[in-house]
């Protein structure tokens, strides 16, 4: 293929990194179905304006509160586990990428599988009427994206996952129960370790695994953004319309 290379500098730390990621999925699964088999007890009541998912005025709105900030999450895994998805079957995966790149890519797709079924099997289970209310599966476009692009699909998948963690960050304060929030707290962890593997694969050798283009230099902290900051970039792939006119 023109300007692609099969044969790519292989950074020696993202085997143990890749080690990481693998532990790290499984751990989340394990979570996941923990909490997928609580009930919803008083989690309704706890919503602080009620303001639960669901069409209004002929469009799904991601709701409010805990349960907005769930399916706000459910969403973007759901793009995230569509683009890895693509990723892997992609006719030139096996040739365009390297072995590490591929199991990185695989261990990348398992993840956000689990996370986006996660998501879908806790709403469901917390959700008073999951038939209305759950976020249905979205459609995405990826417009000329060339999934046997090597160069192309790492840089989309460094965006999105740069944008997945900020977009942990950002709802993190609007999460009421604590629950919820040590959830999303393991979550970003893997993000947030999905990001540096995707920067070790385009710059092996390098200090982008943690730039400072995405960790503040004078906090510490990976960036933080409200969902309306995030929902607008990931728009760009999303052809089912929703709106989230209940979050900041």
């Amino acid at each position: 293929m023109k300007n692609e290379v099969k044969i790519h500098e292989v950074d020696p730390s993202l085997n143990s990194r890749r080690s990481f990621l693998k532990l790290s999925g499984l751990t989340l699964a394990t979570t996941g179905l923990i909490l997928a088999g609580c009930s919803d007890n008083d989690n309704d009541n706890d919503m602080p304006d009620n303001s639960l998912p669901g069409i209004r005025n002929g469009v799904f709105d991601l709701g409010s509160g805990d349960f907005g900030v769930l399916t706000y999450a459910y969403a973007l895994e759901q793009l995230e586990a569509d683009f890895y998805t693509k990723v892997v079957n992609g006719s030139g995966f096996n040739s365009v990428f390297s072995s590490v790149e591929r199991e990185v890519l695989t261990d990348l797709y398992h993840h956000e599988v689990v996370h986006r079924d996660f998501f879908k099997a806790t709403l469901s289970a917390l959700l008073p009427n999951p038939s209305t209310q759950l976020l249905p599966t979205l459609a995405f476009n990826y417009g000329s994206l060339n999934f046997n692009s090597r160069t192309e699909v790492l840089a989309t998948a460094k965006a999105l996952e740069d944008t997945g963690v900020a977009a942990y960050n950002g709802a993190g304060k609007l999460i009421k129960t604590a629950d919820y929030l040590l959830l999303a707290g393991k979550i970003v962890s893997v993000e947030a370790r999905h990001a540096s593997a995707i920067r070790s694969l385009i710059n092996p050798n390098s200090k982008d695994f943690a730039g400072d283009d995405i960790v503040n230099m004078s906090t510490g902290l990976d960036d933080a953004k409200d969902p309306s900051k995030i929902l607008p970039i990931a728009a760009g792939f999303i052809t089912t319309k929703f709106t989230a006119n209940y979050l900041p």
